[in-house]
């Protein structure tokens, strides 16, 4: 998405899943309140620390950007000698 104008991109409110394309990682809009400097707040599903991203860089996360983690998790597993689902 970028290089798209800013009034082009999709607002996402608080709560949602957003997919920052720079840092390839998913993440909850935590404070939509930095978008009028063209930043989001974003903290990853299960907890952690908040990042900052720039507006250009986000957009909503798809199912595959958000099932993407557990695949690459499961296949780590699964080249280990472990089960694929930790079974």
């Amino acid at each position: 998405m970028c290089g798209k104008n800013v009034a082009e991109q999709p607002k996402l409110a608080v709560g949602a899943l957003a997919y920052d394309t720079r840092t390839d990682a998913v993440g909850v809009v935590m404070d939509t309140g930095a978008v009028v400097d063209g930043r989001y707040s974003l903290r990853p599903p299960g907890g952690g620390v908040e990042w900052t991203a720039v507006r250009s860089d986000v957009r909503p996360a798809t199912v595959a950007d958000q099932l993407r983690p557990a695949l690459a998790e499961a296949n780590t597993r699964s080249r280990k000698g472990g089960s694929a689902w930790g079974v």
